[in-house]
């Protein structure tokens, strides 16, 4: 049986974690990535609410109240895992030993800015740790859909909604195509299987830069 799109995104974005990489995750999708960590590597999550070391989600029934990322979803934890308070969890963040993060986006564009926290005239709950990771972690990725609710697309040539952050994404994974924010634009790195490229144009309102060879995944 073929992968849920949420399953497709969070394996896909595993992949991109090295051995041993201190790695926060954003709340919502993105968390699909630790249920996905290839065999052979250690990856270490850290929760900005003051963990380092959370393990895949748990079985159902067998989740702990306690037991939570920054987003308010079940985690577990690892052995060595280690708690600590709020202050101490952004400094680990603003000091900048997080190697990746992976957030999810209400828009990106192909300048690498990211909108994920406010839809004028809409109540959300604020950016949270977003604009802290963006500048603290190495590496940005963004995880989504590729399109909205609509059908429209959420990679567009100019976010329309307001910024999290100014050219920080290094990397977009969606349902249909794995994209790399390059200084010359928006690079086609992969598809998913069974789209062509001409589908993943179609639904791309950005510029995309085709190279000779787009693998799938």
């Amino acid at each position: 049986m073929a992968m849920d799109k949420r399953a497709m995104i969070g394996a896909r974005i595993a992949r991109e974690f090295k051995d041993g990489d201190y790695v926060n995750l954003g709340i919502g999708l993105p968390t699909e990535a630790a249920n996905y960590i290839p065999e052979g590597i250690q990856v270490i999550f850290q929760s900005e609410n003051g963990l380092l070391g959370a393990g895949p989600k748990p079985p159902e029934g067998k989740e702990d109240k306690d037991m939570i990322n920054a987003g308010g979803g079940y985690i577990t934890c690892l052995p060595g895992a280690s708690f600590f308070d709020s202050a101490t969890s952004f400094a680990i963040i603003r000091g900048g030993h997080i190697d990746a993060t992976v957030l999810g986006a209400l828009q990106v564009d192909q300048e690498g800015n990211l909108a994920n926290w406010l839809i004028p005239g809409k109540m959300v709950p604020g950016m949270g740790g977003a604009m802290d990771l963006v500048t603290g972690a190495r590496k940005v990725i963004v995880a989504m859909e590729h399109c909205d609710k609509y059908g429209n697309s959420k990679i567009l040539k100019q976010c329309t909604l307001p910024l999290t952050a100014k050219g920080k994404v290094n990397l977009i994974i969606t349902d249909m195509a794995v994209m790399e924010v390059s200084p010359e634009g928006l690079l086609l790195l992969e598809i998913a299987e069974g789209l062509s490229i001409d589908e993943v144009v179609n639904a791309t309102e950005a510029e995309l830069i085709i190279p000779e060879r787009v693998n799938t995944f």
